[in-house]
Parts: structure tokens; C-alpha cells; sequence
């Protein structure tokens, strides 16, 4: 039997994942002479970051500026200091938030394609807390033509939801478009984008938003850059010599492959959302690879080899988690406005309430993951709304007064009941708590104060909430049959934990020694956010950030030896 060959190349720099930090890491090695490549496991680019928001959290960017948002260095410092603490150290915090501005402002002027806009009024999450901002600090890529891509275009990775062609809407859009039963704004905001889909389809174009957006405008400055990229190559171990990574092993295309890095190998392989023993080795409580929105080839490839060569691990227990509803013929929904929308709460198994609805996603997971003190869980919640909540606002892609999709129903993931009682029989909670439940609740939205839970009193609840309810735009009775019970799951958009960085984005091993040659950003490394959450695009602007920080590294550490 004659030996497969295994094929060899070299370069300064490998880079593993073609989401954003894998790309960012790419782009700035390029940009600062090194030679480089980027292998994606998959057969197309972008991984999570393609089917997400594409927000971008980074405080003082140039876009900021521009907009004239009243950020500054030391507020920024200070609100992500709130919102961490102390769970990471001060010196990687202090690394993203130096960073970021100088990131946005390099790349930006080596290429034309990376162009964002302000998410205006989108509130970091937290706003409350010093230096917090109610107007918001998130960015996203601006809408592009994807007939710049050519044939590429097929090779992005797709979101979980997608529309016609031809509609392409921002995240301030998103916002409007939850009002269109509601306000003139949501309507006109409806017309907006129907009419430019029209156009669009008339002059053939096909534009992508949203993370779409953002891998297709890094992909084109890839390209212009003359950066390989080899989809269908999973990295398959790292090379390890004297106590240095000196390249990776993989296979391209099935063929084995040696690529030797002279300077280094970025991770950036995304997390470990779809490798359920893993979920079940770091997580406590339910778990499933089934309520995770990430890219399914996410099962912790990088993490694996980084662990298998010494590097130590941190925040492994925590992920980007959102509530979510199970989808019984694709991936979950994830649930972001409905949640802020007055006439409808979450319960547990016992009928009654647990948490605000309307806070950030990852609070609301971290507070159904803990138990009552009867030792009642809240995985799965119960989302409780009435017809009247059904009639004026999307839910679960569906339009206001549309019917939900019968499948639902036939899966037992919707209830629906004439009565409240009939209502708790069917989710199997006692019919007096969620009874006595949703007339506090009510109480509660009469007097537009939530006593138990705050809920509508934060900027950030306010933003998915329904400006024509007052005096509480979160608050409105659940009063009007019939009612629905909607399950709800710990989702989430990606994992948290991975390799542990310090603020060069080296990997490094439990002592807190630098593994040489090795470095990591974006999922496949521990979060600078820590177990929180500073707002919308807080995972994909540090991924960002940490690619730039380790592909500066590796030219800096060059220059030096030189």
C-alpha cells in the first residue's frame, strides 16, 4: 500500500477560522508585510459571524466620533470595569479598549471595503452602571452589493433565518420593523425596505446586511490584500517543537498538509457549541447542541489542540446565551425583542416569575440556569402572552395577527388555551400560581412599574419596547384570549470559555507563561467581557480586536528579533 504524501508550505503566519478575528488577524498580518494564510474548516466563510446581528462594540471608534457620541477613553474604561469587574484581568481590558480605535482607524485607511454605520439609540447593555451610555456604543458593517463578490458570494456561511433576495435591513431597520403594527415610523421603515428591495431586484442587485455584511466587506479586503484562503482545510493538530508552535498540521481538501509558521499560528476557530460531550463536561444543568445558533462545525477543534499542547483554559462554563425557542425543522430563534415587548412574561414550573424579561440575553440565561429555592428549575421557561401581544408585534418571524406556523403546535413547543387555568394544565404548572402571577403582573402595568423586577426602568429594556405604551413601554396586561405558553430554551451564539490570553493575545498555560508561537482571538479564547455582557457586538468587537492585537504582535516580535 503506497504512503498518502503529505504536502508542506510555509509562512509567517497561519491562521486558523475565517470568522472575524480570523480574518481581522489575516488582514492586519498582511497589511504589516507577513506572509500569511487562513484555513476554514468548513466549505464556506465567516462561521458565527455570518449568522449574526454583525454588531460591533467598541468604545471611541472613529465611527463614534464621527457621530459625535459622548465616549471618551476613561468612561469607557470605567463601564466595562462595571460591567467585568475583576473576573479578567485589567491589563487585557485595558489592551481591547486601546485597541479598538486603533483597529477601526488602520484597517479603515488600507481599504475602502470596511465601512460602518452607528447603530444610534441601540443602549450598551448595562447603561445604569458608571460610564455606561443609553444612546449606545454598537456599530455594524454597512449594507454591501454582494455582486462585488462574484462567485464567492456562494461561499459564505448562511444565517440561521433568511429572507427574499433582494432585502437586506440594518439593525436599526430590525428595531423599527418590531413596530409595524405600532408606530408611523415602523410603517415607513417597512415601505423603506420594500422599495428598495424592488429597486434591487429591478438593478440586479444583492445586498447583504447584518454579519453577512461584515465577512463579505473582510473577504473583499482579504482578496484586494492577496491573502490565501483554503476552505475545506481542518486544522487536524499543532506542531509543537522545543516548547514552540512552529506550524499546524491539517488537510485540505482530504490531503494532508504541513504549513510551518515562522513567526506564529492564530486560533481563531470559533467555540465549542456543537460538541455536546464538551457541554456536558464544562456545563451544569440541561444542555444541547440543539438550541445553539453558531456555526455547526463549531465542536472545539482549536480549544482541543490549544489544550493539548498545555495551554489552560478559563470561563469554559459560560456562553453567549440568549432565550431561545426550538425550531422542530431548523435552528432555534433566537429571542431578542420579544422579550421588551409590554403584554407577556416568563415563568417557571412553578407559575411564577424569576427574572426581568427585558434584560440582556445573557443575564436572563445565567438567571434561568439558577433554581428556586423550592428546587424548582427554570429550563425550560414558559413565555406567556395573550392575543393582544399576538396582534401587535413579530413573533418567531411571523407578522402581527399572522398565524404562528401549525408546526409549532404539533411539536408541543406552543400551548394555547381560552383560559389562563386551561392554560397552566396544558405546560403542567399549578393554575392558581400563574393565575395570581399575571394579575400582579397586571398590577404592575396599570401603575407602569414592575416592583418585583425593574423591568422597563433600564435604557437598555426600553430600546425593544413599544413607544406608544405608557407609562412603561415594557409593561401591558396579559388580558385578552386566547393565551399562549411558548417554551423556552437556554440558546445561545456561541460558547464563552476557550483557550486563556493575556493582553498580547498570546495563549497561555496554567502558571501563566506564554505558550511561544501560539495565540488566539475570538471564541476560541476566554472573553475579555468576562461572564457578562457591555452590549450589542460585544463578541464580534473583540474578536476584531484581539486578531489585530495578535497579528501585531507577531510583526512586532519580528522586528525586535531583527
Amino acid at each position: 500500500m503506497s504512503q498518502q504524501k503529505t504536502t508542506e508550505a510555509a509562512y509567517d503566519v497561519v491562521v486558523v477560522g475565517s470568522g472575524a478575528a480570523g480574518m481581522t488577524a489575516a488582514l492586519t498580518a498582511a497589511y504589516r508585510g507577513l506572509s500569511v494564510v487562513l484555513i476554514e474548516k468548513s466549505r464556506t466563510f465567516g462561521g458565527s459571524t455570518a449568522r449574526s446581528g454583525g454588531g460591533v462594540w467598541i468604545p471611541n471608534n472613529p465611527v463614534l466620533v464621527r457621530e459625535g457620541v459622548p465616549d471618551s477613553p476613561d468612561l469607557a474604561r470605567v463601564y466595562l470595569k462595571s460591567v467585568v469587574g475583576d473576573r479578567v484581568p485589567q491589563a487585557k481590558q485595558d489592551a481591547f479598549l486601546d485597541n479598538g480605535p486603533r483597529m477601526m482607524t488602520y484597517l479603515s485607511s488600507r481599504t475602502p471595503h470596511l465601512e460602518f454605520v452607528y447603530d444610534r439609540g441601540y443602549s450598551d447593555y448595562h447603561p445604569e452602571l458608571p460610564g455606561g451610555l443609553a444612546q449606545g456604543r454598537s456599530i455594524e458593517p454597512a449594507i454591501v452589493d454582494g455582486r462585488l463578490l462574484g462567485d464567492d458570494l456562494a461561499l459564505i456561511n448562511q444565517p440561521t433565518m433568511s429572507g427574499p433576495k433582494g432585502i437586506a435591513f440594518t439593525v436599526s431597520d430590525f428595531h423599527d420593523l418590531n413596530m409595524i403594527a405600532r408606530t408611523w415610523k415602523g410603517k415607513r421603515t417597512a415601505m423603506k425596505v420594500g422599495a428598495k428591495a424592488v429597486m434591487n431586484k429591478l438593478r440586479g442587485r444583492l445586498p447583504l446586511s447584518l454579519g453577512k455584511a461584515l465577512v463579505a466587506r473582510l473577504w473583499l479586503a482579504l482578496r484586494d490584500a492577496g491573502v490565501p484562503v483554503w476552505l475545506n482545510t481542518p486544522l487536524t493538530e499543532l506542531i509543537i517543537e522545543d516548547g514552540t508552535v512552529v506550524g499546524v498540521r491539517a488537510e485540505r481538501d482530504g490531503e494532508p498538509i504541513v504549513l510551518r509558521a515562522w513567526r506564529g499560528v492564530v486560533l481563531a476557530a470559533g467555540g465549542f457549541e456543537h460538541n455536546l460531550e464538551m457541554r456536558e463536561r464544562f456545563f451544569t444543568g440541561p444542555v444541547s447542541t440543539e438550541w445553539t445558533v453558531g456555526a455547526t462545525e463549531n465542536v472545539g477543534d482549536g480549544i482541543l489542540a490549544g489544550e493539548s499542547v498545555g495551554a489552560a483554559l478559563d470561563l469554559m462554563d459560560d456562553a453567549w446565551w440568549g432565550p431561545s425557542v426550538r425550531n422542530p425543522d431548523g435552528p432555534p430563534f433566537f429571542c431578542l425583542a420579544e422579550r421588551s415587548q409590554p403584554g407577556a412574561i416568563m415563568v417557571n414550573d412553578a407559575g411564577e416569575r424569576f427574572t426581568n424579561e427585558s434584560a440582556s440575553y445573557v443575564d436572563v440565561v445565567h438567571t434561568m440556569y439558577e433554581r428556586h429555592a423550592s428546587g424548582i428549575g427554570h429550563v425550560p421557561a414558559h413565555f406567556i402572552m395573550d392575543q393582544r401581544f399576538r396582534d401587535r408585534y413579530l413573533f418567531l418571524g411571523t407578522f402581527p395577527k399572522q398565524p404562528i406556523p401549525q408546526k409549532y403546535f404539533d411539536a408541543g413547543i406552543i400551548k394555547k388555551a381560552d383560559t389562563l387555568q386551561e392554560l397552566a394544565d396544558k405546560i403542567g404548572v399549578p393554575a392558581d400560581a400563574l393565575t395570581s402571577t399575571v394579575q400582579r403582573f397586571n398590577g404592575f402595568a396599570s401603575a407602569g412599574r414592575d416592583e418585583d423586577f425593574r423591568r422597563g426602568e433600564s435604557a437598555y429594556d426600553r430600546y425593544y419596547g413599544d413607544p406608544t405604551v405608557t407609562p412603561n413601554p415594557c409593561l401591558a396586561a396579559i388580558e385578552k384570549p386566547p393565551f399562549y405558553a411558548v417554551e423556552m430554551v437556554p440558546g445561545d451564539l456561541g460558547t464563552k470559555g476557550g483557550l486563556l490570553t493575556d493582553e498580547h493575545s498570546r495563549v497561555l498555560c496554567a502558571d501563566g507563561a506564554p505558550i511561544a508561537g501560539l495565540y488566539a482571538a475570538g471564541n476560541n479564547s476566554a472573553a475579555v467581557m468576562g461572564n457578562s455582557y457591555a452590549g450589542a457586538g460585544a463578541t464580534i468587537g473583540p474578536a476584531m480586536v484581539f486578531g489585530y492585537i495578535a497579528a501585531n504582535h507577531l510583526a512586532d516580535l519580528g522586528s525586535a528579533e531583527a
